[in-house]
């Protein structure tokens, strides 16, 4: 199966649909609701320690513009990177280049 071009197995296809059927629809329903509308911007100024922000550059679940390019403004001391062409899901489909990342960020 493919997720905007990139290709993920059927067992993590599988693994996801197994989560969904064992969730609860309500706490389903209620998470969406939190996570849609809850704003944290008034307190991102109050992260004192140095964040990554990893971000796809094509992610059409949590697009970047509404997302990390905001967090990346309001976190003081932070290094922002995008993953060109990457989709939501950076984990697996980009995982070596995502293991790269972190591993310079706590090396730097």
């Amino acid at each position: 199966m493919s997720v905007l071009s990139k290709t993920i197995s059927i067992p993590l296809l599988d693994y996801y649909r197994m989560l969904f059927f064992f969730s609860s629809p309500r706490a389903t329903l209620k998470w969406a609701i939190s996570f849609s509308s809850t704003d944290f911007r008034s307190e991102m100024s109050a992260v004192n320690v140095t964040t990554l922000i990893i971000h796809g550059e094509e992610d059409k679940t949590v697009p970047i513009e509404i997302a990390s390019e905001i967090t990346a403004k309001l976190v003081p001391d932070n290094k922002f990177i995008v993953s060109e062409g990457a989709p939501h899901g950076l984990f697996y489909i980009e995982k070596d280049k995502l293991t790269k990342n972190l591993i310079e960020f706590l090396n730097s």
